[in-house]
């Protein structure tokens, strides 16, 4: 099992960090688009829309890049908000409901709890 919670650990990084990846993307396009419109309100809405939606999407992606990094330091605390996160992650369909299921699968074993204690 210890092997699974690196692989864990791992996956929540990656995945949150396609969300961050995510969230650049979203800002450059939509500052880009109020820029080549020339207009000034266009610019002021784009740019404001895009730090409010690339902001959102970073403050999602923080939790599961923090919890599987700690999870990868065999954190007590780090296995109950990842744990939070599957359950979470179970909504967001495909990928998540398969690290959702996965999650749940690796950290409520009990050789998983043996070790973080």
């Amino acid at each position: 099992m210890e092997q699974h919670v690196k692989i864990l650990g791992i996956l929540n990084i990656v995945l949150n960090a396609f969300l961050l990846l995510a969230a650049l993307i979203v800002f450059v396009v939509l500052v880009g688009v109020g820029l080549i419109s020339g207009e000034q309100d266009a610019m002021f809405a784009t740019f404001g829309i895009g730090t409010v939606v690339a902001c959102f999407l970073m403050v999602l992606a923080a939790p599961g890049i923090i919890g599987g990094y700690f999870l990868l330091q065999y954190k007590n605390w780090a296995r109950i908000l990842v744990l939070v996160l599957g359950v979470l992650n179970i909504l967001n369909f495909p990928l998540g409901t398969a690290l959702g299921a996965y999650t749940l699968w690796v950290l409520l074993n009990k050789e998983t709890e043996f070790l973080f204690s």
